[in-house]
């Protein structure tokens, strides 16, 4: 079983618990304004690496992952694009007892029956999900990311109704997603959530810009500065108002 990667990152510290050797997914659907990884979203391309491989290869960073307390994160692009690589990458990874987690936007999410079984399968082996929302208001999601986000709140409900637990993450940028009822909104659905262990509000930074760039394409958001300490804080509060943690 083979997956389309982008790149490996052995020691992560921000995607979970613990020291993580990260994997970066080729592809994505979701083109969202913000992106710091705009050279992952073509679909099939990537490089070509087997869950043997990645096995071999996460291996020999057990000591310090399991030492921390770590893991394996998946992250993209949009891992659930690639079930099938995911199911035997985490039963693997299990086998082993390391810790699995997927960061995700949902943004491939589908009531169709072959999305659905593979799904089902995939969180049997998957500890938690970090699960990025990017705006609450339908119109709005679909100008910030090209599409609507009618599903995404779909696979939310999803993984809460299976007890699935997440880390609730929102890139706050000014003027687009830091609007106060938009953010009390979002908090009201956070809340209505029954697996939630953890909320962060990522501030929004231009770290990305150069990949834009070097690819060719216009950032829309370079007018906008990275909020404040303060705002950050603000709506972190607004978000965790309702929230009762798993």
């Amino acid at each position: 079983m083979k997956g389309n990667i982008h790149s490996i990152e052995t020691f992560g510290t921000v995607d979970g618990p613990g020291i993580r050797y990260v994997i970066f997914t080729q592809g994505c659907l979701l083109r969202c304004q913000f992106c710091h990884n705009a050279d992952t979203w073509e679909i099939g391309t990537g490089k070509e690496i087997t869950v043997e491989e990645i096995m071999q290869d996460l291996t020999s960073y057990l000591p310090f992952i399991e030492a921390s307390g770590g893991g394996i994160t998946v992250s993209g692009g949009e891992p659930l694009l690639q079930l099938p690589f995911l199911i035997e990458l985490f039963k693997e990874c299990k086998q082993i007892g390391v810790h699995t987690a997927i960061d995700s936007s949902g943004g491939c999410y589908s009531s169709s029956q072959t999305f659905q079984e593979q799904l089902q399968e995939v969180i049997k082996y998957t500890d938690l999900i970090l699960l990025d929302l990017k705006h609450i208001n339908r119109q709005k999601h679909i100008k910030l990311t090209g599409m609507a986000n009618d599903h995404i709140i779909q696979f939310a409900r999803f993984l809460s109704d299976h007890q699935v637990p997440v880390w609730i993450r929102h890139v706050l940028v000014p003027s687009i997603t830091n609007d106060e009822k938009d953010l009390h909104e979002l908090g009201e659905f956070i809340g209505s959530l029954k697996n939630v262990k953890k909320v962060e509000v990522l501030p929004y930074h231009k770290l990305g810009v150069y990949k834009w760039e070097a690819l060719g394409l216009d950032y829309p958001l370079k007018d906008i500065q990275p909020p404040s300490d303060e705002e950050v804080e603000k709506a972190y509060q607004i978000l965790t108002k309702n929230v009762t943690y798993m």
